[in-house]
C-alpha cells in the first residue's frame, strides 16, 4: 500500500516534485480516432473490435515518476467494468506503450482513489477488483456511501445507484477513509479531501439530493475531491472528476493545501452542462485568472462548456478523447 499522510482543510501538505507523470483516460463519454499526436498528447487509434468505448463516466491511470520511484493508481472506474476492462486491455496494446512512450500498466495498479460516489465513478469497481484479483486501498471519503436521489421535477425524485460498502469490502476493498487533504505514493499524489467553498457561484448540482442524518437535504458533495501532481519546474496538474465542489474551488484548494500557486494543467468533468450551464461564463473568467498552460475539460463539463474553453482559451485548449494518454 502507498504510505500516505493527512492533514486539516486548511494545513499544508508535503507535496514532491515528479520527473513525469502519465495520465491515461480509460473512461471518458467522447471517442474520435482521428485526433492527432503531439509530443505531450498520444491518442489511442485502434480498429473495431478492439477500438476503445466510450461511456458517460471517467476513469484514469496515472503513473509518477521521481527519480527511480514510481506508482501507480487509478482514478475512478467509471459506470461499467465491462469498458474499464476493455479500454484497459486496448490501451496495452496503444501505440505510445509498444513505443516506450509510456510505461504504466494496468496489472501495476497499487492503490484505488474515488473522486466521490456517484456511479458513474464507482460503477466499474466491483468488476476492477474482480479483474485484478488482489487486495488494495481505496481512498475515499465517507460521504460516498450515502444514499442518493434526483429531482428530476419536483412531485419526480430518481434514486441513483449506490455503493454496496459491505460488496466493496468482500470485493477486496482496504477503505482508506479520508476527510481533509491527504498525501500518498511517496507524497507524489495529493488528495484534495474535503475541498474548501470559496467562488460564490459554484454551488453544486442543482436537484441533486443525500440522505444524511436520516434526512434528505441538498447535497452537499462533502465526498467530492480531485487530486494533484507537482510536475517539477512546471507546477501543478489538477485532475477533477465531477467537480461538483466547483472546479475553481478544487483548483484553489489545492494550490493552498499544497502551497504551490503554478498551476500546469487542469483536467476532467467540470459539471457545467444543463442547469449549470450559467457557470460556464464565471467559471472560464475564473480559470483564465489560474491560467494554467493546459486545460482538458472531459466528461460532464458539456459540450456548450468545451466549446467555449475552445474559444476563450484556444492556446492552452486539448480535446480529450478517450483512450489518450497525457505525458506531463
Amino acid at each position: 500500500m502507498p504510505n500516505y499522510s493527512k492533514g486539516d482543510n486548511l494545513g499544508k501538505m508535503i507535496l514532491r516534485e515528479v520527473d513525469k507523470a502519465e495520465i491515461i483516460v480509460l473512461v471518458d463519454n467522447y471517442s474520435d480516432l482521428f485526433l492527432s499526436d503531439t509530443d505531450m498528447v498520444k491518442r489511442l487509434k485502434i480498429l473495431p473490435p478492439g477500438a476503445p468505448m466510450s461511456e458517460p463516466g471517467l476513469s484514469y491511470l496515472l503513473k509518477v515518476h521521481s527519480g527511480s520511484d514510481t506508482h501507480t493508481l487509478l482514478f475512478d472506474t467509471g459506470i461499467s467494468g465491462s469498458c474499464l476492462l476493455h479500454n484497459a486491455k486496448t490501451f496495452a496494446s496503444s501505440k505510445a506503450v509498444l513505443m516506450g512512450e509510456v510505461s504504466a500498466k494496468f496489472e501495476d495498479i497499487e492503490a484505488v482513489i474515488l473522486s466521490h460516489g456517484h456511479f458513474d465513478h464507482c460503477g466499474g469497481l466491483l468488476e476492477f477488483f474482480d479483474e485484478a484479483k488482489k487486495d488494495l486501498p481505496v481512498f475515499l471519503h465517507d460521504g460516498a456511501f450515502v444514499p442518493r436521489r434526483f429531482e428530476v421535477m419536483p412531485e419526480f425524485k430518481v434514486d441513483l445507484p449506490a455503493m454496496d460498502e459491505e460488496a466493496v469490502i468482500k470485493a477486496g476493498a482496504e477503505l482508506q477513509r479520508i476527510d481533509g487533504p491527504t498525501s500518498i505514493a511517496s507524497d507524489l499524489i495529493l488528495l484534495s479531501g474535503n475541498v474548501e467553498r470559496q467562488t460564490d457561484f459554484e454551488k453544486g448540482m442543482p436537484g441533486a439530493e443525500a440522505k444524511i442524518d436520516d434526512s434528505w437535504i441538498p447535497d452537499p458533495f462533502h465526498d467530492d475531491q480531485g487530486i494533484a501532481v507537482n510536475i517539477k519546474g512546471k507546477g501543478l496538474v489538477v485532475i477533477g472528476g465531477c467537480s461538483h465542489a466547483g472546479i475553481i474551488n478544487t483548483v484553489k484548494h489545492l494550490q493552498k493545501v499544497s502551497g504551490i500557486n503554478d498551476v500546469h494543467a487542469v483536467m476532467g468533468g467540470f459539471h457545467l452542462s444543463g442547469k449549470n450551464e450559467k457557470l460556464i461564463e464565471p467559471t472560464i473568467s475564473e480559470m483564465k485568472e489560474v491560467d494554467p498552460d493546459y486545460i482538458i475539460p472531459m466528461h460532464c463539463t458539456g459540450w456548450n462548456a468545451i466549446n467555449r474553453f475552445a474559444q476563450e482559451m484556444p492556446e492552452n485548449f486539448i480535446l480529450n478523447s478517450v483512450g489518450t494518454t497525457y505525458i506531463f
